[in-house]
């Protein structure tokens, strides 16, 4: 006999742990298919936390979870070979009212887990999900697994970015290698007290660091500070690797060597090497968001704001909206297409869709202007450089030294240009 739930949710990341808390706590029986041994053992992030979207699921989450530092100072890197810019933001408002925290997911996602459970949704592990099953009208009701079949009302797919539940339900293609990135990440364990002395933090504080530039890849790293771990990695297109023939290693050991990022892991002992597809395709490449007894949520339906990294709390909120419209399903007894359109017009009305239309074609003009990651960096610590020069020159001379660089490297109307085309697509 098949085993039936009013909502299975595949995957247990926070898209699915947030749709399943929803159900769970609306009163639909409700069960999470994750094919790790527990959940987070597979997932990877950065990562941070945002604060508020995660409090729309569990409220005051960090008086129990497993966080590492609240963060209190974002920063952003431009690298040339051997110099760095850097633009910072510490603000004491992020210590009086959380912002975000840094976490690990392995802790993290087990932990959301357990508030899945005690809301009363059940966690079936080493379980792969291979497909939908459907009725003889047509509609999903249930997911064929390599332990048997489960029958849902409604199948909630929130198993990453090559979803074989959206594909099996026809909505998610294969997605082109300039729509993923390849992100690596090593964690290294260093005292408490060297994290505090050299990111300039106190007790929990934590800081973030997001790098650019130095590169002809299009590349993203970062750093997050943990308790006494340090996450370090980057990000890159797959095209771009593919163009470039570079391996992501090569990538993070041209950062780890880097003179301004060296000194912060130095003597730090390597505690875990980790690799995760990312999807960053954009607003332009979302899937279809449903049909007849299914939605999509987090990374299987795009779901990434590829411009700050930010996916999260993207996957969150498209989770508790997959889940609030489920059970608005059951009450109306209408799991039809129709039934969970509502669904996205949840995602249009908040930030995840707003934001991901808003700056929809950025990641795309700065990917195709090779400039923004490789010229403007070099140039900016260049002009920096010769702006706190001090060689006995009048500083009038070293002004103009920096324009007659500026226009030589792109030229006034090719920096009009480049400043047009950005703010035409963000503003």
């Amino acid at each position: 006999m098949v085993e039936k739930y009013d909502a299975l949710i595949v995957g247990a990341g926070p898209a699915g742990v947030a749709a399943a808390i929803t159900t769970a706590k609306a009163g639909m029986s409700t069960a999470i298919i994750e094919r790790g041994d527990f959940a987070g053992s597979k997932n990877m992030f950065g990562g941070i936390v945002y604060t508020k979207p995660t409090a729309q699921i569990v409220p005051e989450f960090w008086k129990t979870a497993p966080i590492e530092r609240r963060v209190i100072e974002y920063q952003y890197w431009l690298l040339s070979q051997d110099s760095h810019v850097e633009v910072a933001h510490r603000n004491q408002k992020f210590v009086r009212d959380f912002n975000a925290f840094t976490a690990l997911r392995a802790r993290f996602d087990k932990w959301f887990s357990q508030q899945a459970e005690a809301a009363g949704a059940t966690l079936i592990t080493r379980t792969t999900a291979t497909g939908v099953l459907k009725n003889s009208d047509g509609r999903i009701n249930g997911i064929s697994t390599d332990r048997g079949d489960l029958a849902g009302d409604v199948v909630i797919a929130c198993d990453g970015v090559n979803s074989l539940i959206s594909k099996g339900a026809g909505l998610h293609e294969e997605w082109k290698p300039e729509d993923i990135a390849l992100a690596v990440k090593e964690t290294y364990a260093l005292p408490k007290e060297k994290i505090e002395d050299r990111f300039n933090v106190r007790g929990d504080e934590g800081v973030t660091i997001m790098i650019y530039g130095g590169r002809s890849e299009e590349y993203a790293g970062f750093i997050y500070t943990n308790k006494d771990t340090i996450s370090f990695g980057m990000g890159a297109i797959m095209s771009d690797l593919a163009a470039n023939k570079t391996r992501p290693q090569d990538i993070l050991e041209w950062l780890k060597s880097h003179p301004s990022i060296k000194p912060l892991i130095e003597g730090a002992a390597l505690r875990e090497y980790t690799a995760h597809l990312i999807p960053e395709g954009g607003y332009d490449k979302i899937p279809p968001l449903y049909t007849d007894g299914m939605m999509v949520a987090g990374d299987a339906a795009m779901l990434v704001n590829a411009l700050n990294w930010e996916g999260t709390n993207f996957a969150m909120i498209s989770g508790k909206y997959a889940g609030q419209t489920a059970a608005e399903a059951k009450k109306a007894n209408n799991y039809s297409a129709e039934g969970l359109s509502t669904y996205r017009k949840y995602l249009e009305d908040c930030f995840v869709l707003k934001d991901l239309k808003k700056f929809r074609d950025v990641p795309h003009y700065i990917s195709t202007n090779k400039q923004f990651l490789t010229m403007y960096p070099e140039l900016m610590n260049d002009v920096f450089y010769k702006f706190f020069e001090v060689d006995g020159r009048p500083k009038e001379e070293h002004l103009k030294e920096i324009k007659d660089e500026i226009y030589s490297k792109r030229g006034r109307l090719g920096i009009l240009k480049d400043i047009y085309g950005l703010y035409r697509r963000a503003a």
